[in-house]
């Protein structure tokens, strides 16, 4: 059974930025630890043009573990940024349009 996925996006601290130019490193290798050290799986990291300097997709045992990693690595320091995004695969997606199908909502002024 897979764990569920979980997209993450960042950005780094000009400081880090100074620190990587200085330097040039794979910061995936700590992302894997990090992952690795919550029971979860990097399955890549990424450097990306736009909003956010990185992406990166982890398996994570639960929701808890991947807020765990978001909290672990903020605290650090290194990053301005930092945000997740639960992804679902195709079965979950049309569990939830099952779900919404047969839910009931009225919306405001009804």
């Amino acid at each position: 059974v897979a764990m569920p996925l979980y997209l993450g996006r960042f950005s780094y601290t000009p400081d880090a930025m100074k620190a990587l130019l200085k330097e040039p490193q794979d910061r995936s290798a700590a992302a894997r630890e990090v992952a690795e050290s919550l029971g979860g799986k990097l399955v890549g990291f990424w450097y990306a043009f736009g909003a956010f300097d990185g992406v990166f997709l982890m398996e994570a045992p639960d929701n808890a573990s991947a807020a765990a990693l978001a909290m672990a690595v903020g605290a650090g320091g290194a990053l301005s940024e930092v945000e997740t995004t639960v992804l679902l695969d195709m079965d979950e997606a049309q569990d939830a349009m099952r779900k919404a199908a047969a839910a009931t909502y009225r919306p405001p002024g009804s």
